[in-house]
């Protein structure tokens, strides 16, 4: 990584500002420091990319499932796919420009580039070694084999052609690029061949053939057993092949009376963050929707092709799709590593995860009983530890809400819902049964709004208050409220989130989720929406943190009345697990805090621009990352506070974006046993993985955390599933979602 030394860093004055800790209370003894020194930070784009060769480590380990395996390449492409899309436009664009602001490690776009470009090829190359010398021949020693066009046998070949004239053939659609047809539009991410043909004419031509997503990627060679149809079977099958092998072993019937001369395939990735110009669009709605439809044409920030594909054919795409050279990346075979998902297809239970079906508490729902989970709320609040703990009880919250007689209001945001979302059926059941509902409905998530839009349209049309977000912010916060008449009374119910209302994902993303009926968190939620939905200049709220209105400041707060503790004689301690930690500001107050003796934990799933371990500066920070069987994706902050310990939980990472340009909601724990259960059964597990955590060294790199001889080869999540299966207080979720 392209930074300065970090155990050059010398304490010296601090040019910006006074220590901050002085400011409040901090010794004097504490040497001035620049704490915006660039040595003292990792650059965002590269952290990012450290992240991916933690996942691209799982699909080398061999101590994971091989589909598994498997799979981790396959995120590690579809990372890579989205980080170009987003991540490397932006930084073409700033190079464009000519006014990027530096970031804090002062890198410039140009150098961020040039150093992306170096730890990507490398990413790739070890990727590419992993599929061909470690997964693939793992596979056939199991008896499945994806095979190349060239070494299918006679019988697979005949069974190929078959599918390919009945089936593929009907599809494709050759594109030629001649003086009387221009160059085809290429879309993003697709998977296409180029096609060099000699006519009649003795002419050598150029055409272009995409491969039809439509279709089945990964195709099965082995008919259904006694059935006497073409149809194959993808679950049975042990042999296959990649659909563009199949078309290009076929390319004369597409070309027929031509000679076909060669074929290879190439990849192209597309700017794809939508620009939405808020501040001039009449309509948001619109405007997303006409983003989305420039997406398929952003401009092409990489192309993919292989080795053996010829200057000539490669100049042609180069000049077509107007790119530099420095944007072609040469691979070792397939090049579209995302599409490795197909093969979860192949039905071999011993060569994935062993299933778990996740637990529901049982004080929650009672046996023998009739559920009535505003009476379970009443009682006390329940958090909930996804994916271990069933994700059922939030869509039975609102399904309930929604037919319950004495409710007369449903309140909620939606971020990402996921498709055929039971969720968002909920709220729709809840306007035949005349209650009010308003749905804060955030159109800006990336790569969702196409999804977002629709459920926006079907939530308006039944007459629900759709809001689309607010103008400059997205609404990342994930916050359910149901308003009940109990008497003469109306009580207010609250699901506070660490991550989306989407049933899928929380089948394999950690979050966390709290059931409360407090009446201080209940109007705080009340005036959360009230800003969302109408106009509020509200700055101050009770219990929760919300941005950009006081979450930054509240937790400066908490930071700095930890180092007051810890110079006053309190063991000082945070723990923060999140996702991303980037915000400079609150880098530099860690750094405050680690130089004043407090220890800060550090559970970061992604990126970490914060150096851990540099003598004088963060001897008390330790960075620990975790990348297994589940996404890492829940929100907490722990404060000692001299023993008398809070904990604040939520959707926000310490991110510029979530701090200053998103509404963010973080909300606290208060109930004692529930600070417990998250420190003790949560946190300190994670800090005890000595099995898929790996620390971070002061250069950025990350190593695995092995167990000294007294500890234990814990793996966290996998303790997680363990105790949850082995506990008499929880029950299966139940398989019927209705």
């Amino acid at each position: 990584m392209t930074s300065p030394r970090p155990h050059r860093i010398r304490a010296r004055k601090r040019g910006r500002a006074a220590n901050a800790a002085g400011t409040d209370g901090a010794s004097s003894d504490i040497a001035p420091l620049r704490l915006d020194d660039p040595a003292l930070y990792i650059n965002r784009e590269l952290s990012l990319l450290a992240f991916q060769k933690r996942v691209l480590e799982e699909a080398q380990d061999e101590s994971n499932p091989l589909l598994e395996r498997f799979k981790f390449l396959s995120i590690l492409g579809s990372n890579l796919d989205e980080f170009f899309m987003v991540r490397v436009a932006g930084l073409k664009r700033q190079l464009e420009s000519g006014s990027a602001p530096p970031g804090p490690d002062r890198m410039t776009p140009a150098q961020q580039l040039a150093a992306i470009r170096s730890e990507v090829s490398n990413l790739l190359s070890v990727a590419h070694s992993c599929l061909s010398q470690q997964l693939l021949p793992a596979l056939k020693e199991e008896g499945v084999q994806i095979l190349k066009y060239s070494e299918l046998n006679a019988r697979q070949r005949a069974r190929a052609r078959d599918y390919f004239i009945h089936t593929v053939f009907p599809v494709l659609t050759p594109l030629a690029f001649d003086p009387g047809r221009p160059f085809p539009h290429i879309s993003n991410l697709s998977v296409n061949l180029a096609v060099l043909i000699r006519d009649l004419d003795d002419n050598e031509r150029f055409a272009r053939i995409k491969v039809p997503d439509t279709l089945p990627q990964l195709v099965p060679l082995d008919r259904i057993h006694g059935a006497s149809s073409r149809r194959l079977d993808a679950l049975k099958s042990r042999n296959f092949v990649w659909l563009e092998d199949l078309i290009a072993a076929n390319l004369a019937d597409l070309f027929p009376g031509m000679e076909v001369l060669d074929a290879h395939p190439f990849h192209v990735t597309r700017n794809a963050e939508l620009a939405i110009q808020e501040l001039e669009a009449a309509d948001l709605l619109e405007t997303t929707e006409e983003g989305l439809r420039q997406r398929r044409f952003g401009d092409v920030v990489r192309l993919k092709v292989n080795y053996t594909m010829p200057v000539s054919i490669l100049q042609i795409l180069v000049n077509n799709l107007e790119i530099d050279l420095e944007d072609v990346y040469h691979v070792q075979g397939m090049l579209n590593l995302s599409r490795l998902r197909y093969l979860q297809v192949i039905n071999r239970s011993d060569l994935k995860y062993p299933n778990f079906v996740p637990v529901i508490p049982s004080n929650l729902y009672p046996d023998n009983k009739e559920v009535d989970i505003f009476s379970a709320i009443r009682q006390k609040d329940f958090l909930l530890h996804h994916p271990y703990d069933s994700f059922q009880p939030v869509i039975d919250f609102l399904r309930a809400a929604a037919r319950d007689p004495d409710v007369l209001a449903i309140k909620m945001t939606l971020y990402r819902a996921g498709a055929n979302s039971p969720v968002v059926e909920a709220l729709l059941d809840a306007m035949e049964y005349g209650k009010q509902v308003a749905v804060l409905v955030e159109l800006k998530a990336r790569f969702d709004e196409e999804s977002n839009i629709e459920w926006a349209r079907a939530l308006e049309a039944e007459g629900v208050h759709v809001v689309y977000g607010l103008l400059g912010l997205k609404v990342h916060s994930k916050v359910a409220m149901v308003v009940r008449r109990e008497g003469d009374t109306i009580k207010r119910y609250v699901h506070l989130g660490t991550g989306n209302y989407n049933p899928v994902t929380a089948h394999f993303y950690t979050d966390t989720g709290l059931f409360t009926c407090d009446e201080e968190i209940g109007a705080d939620v009340t005036d959360l929406f009230n800003y969302l939905t109408g106009y509020s200049a509200k700055t101050d709220y009770r219990k929760l943190a919300v941005a950009p209105i006081n979450l930054r400041q509240r937790i400066e707060a908490l930071i700095k009345r930890e180092i007051r503790h810890q110079q006053h004689g309190e063991r000082g301690h945070l723990i923060f697990k999140m996702n991303a930690l980037v915000d400079q500001e609150m880098i530099e107050l860690l750094y405050e805090a680690s130089r004043a003796g407090v220890q800060v934990d550090l559970l970061v799933r992604g990126i970490c621009c914060m150096r851990p371990g540099i003598p004088g500066v963060s001897e008390n920070v330790r960075v620990v990352s975790i990348v297994g069987r589940f996404l890492e994706h829940s929100r907490i902050y722990y404060f000692r506070n001299g023993g008398k310990e809070e904990i604040l939980m939520g959707s926000a990472d310490l991110m510029p974006r979530n701090l200053n340009g998103r509404v963010e909601v973080l909300f606290p724990l208060e109930e004692q046993r529930l600070i417990r259960t998250v420190r003790d059964d949560i946190l300190t597990m994670y800090l005890s993985d000595r099995v898929k955590a790996r620390e971070m060294k002061p250069d950025g790199s990350y190593v695995r955390m092995l167990p000294k001889p007294s500890e234990k080869r814990l793996n966290a999540q996998s303790e997680f599933i363990a105790r949850r299966l082995s506990s008499n207080d929880t029950r299966p979720e139940r398989t019927d979602e209705n």
